[in-house]
């Protein structure tokens, strides 16, 4: 069972991102989504974690060091979008995104409100 409103399907979207990118890139991705929860707009969910990387040759990192492993503190942003404007909310995310690669999950969702 997946998350719907009639037949419309919502998913679930986390992205890691630098702190100082956080607050564009919820105005960012709100501006292209119909709220999903009524009465309210620009719902999101974040929290710290640390991601690690190495990047490899030919790649152009925001940082790190090409073949050193990389650790940085960043925000984990986790938003529930209408299936209608996820490719809008993706492509955002890589517009305002400053990583050459942003990691972007995107999971089909449950609704609460079909078990009650």
């Amino acid at each position: 069972m997946t998350m719907k409103a009639g037949d419309e399907e919502f998913f679930k979207v986390s992205v890691n991102v630098p702190e100082e990118y956080l607050e564009k890139m919820m105005d960012s991705i709100n501006s292209k989504m119909d709220p999903v929860y009524p009465g309210y707009d620009r719902t999101f969910g974040h929290f710290r974690v640390t991601g690690t990387w190495r990047p490899l040759a030919g790649s152009r990192p925001f940082k790190g060091t090409i073949g050193e492993i990389e650790t940085a503190d960043e925000i984990r942003l986790e938003f529930i979008v209408r299936g209608k404007d996820l490719g809008d909310a993706v492509k955002e995310i890589v517009s305002a995104h400053p990583y050459e690669e942003p990691a972007i999950d995107i999971v089909r969702t449950l609704s609460w409100k079909e078990f009650v």
